[in-house]
């Protein structure tokens, strides 16, 4: 049990390190700067996402990251550029979050019943 929270918490900033690399990419103009936040940003978060990768299963690590990517970006792009977020994304938003749910409970579930 241990073991799947700190993958969890890996995915989670795997995908957090995600949406900094596209909100650096928007953000300074300069493309120096630009260029060098969006290797760094990728470079974390793939080294989180394979931390994640031995504690989850790939396909936990990968949902994970996935929709907490998704949400920080549109949440970012909300709130730092203005962009507007449709009842459409908000809907999507809400199921990706449950599915999440589900994928991480029933695998929970599925390895205490196999133990």
């Amino acid at each position: 049990m241990e073991g799947s929270k700190k993958g969890y918490a890996w995915a989670i900033s795997a995908g957090l390190n995600a949406a900094l690399a596209a909100i650096s990419a928007k953000l300074f103009a300069s493309q120096i700067v630009r260029y060098g936040l969006v290797i760094f940003f990728n470079v974390i978060m793939w080294g989180c996402y394979v931390n994640s990768l031995k504690a989850l299963s790939s396909l936990q690590a990968t949902v994970t990251n996935f929709a907490t990517n998704f949400l920080s970006s549109g949440l970012a792009g909300f709130f730092l550029f203005e962009e507007s977020l449709s009842f459409q994304w908000f809907a999507g938003a809400v199921l990706i979050v449950i599915g999440v749910l589900v994928l991480s409970k029933s695998s929970i579930e599925e390895k205490t019943h196999s133990d």
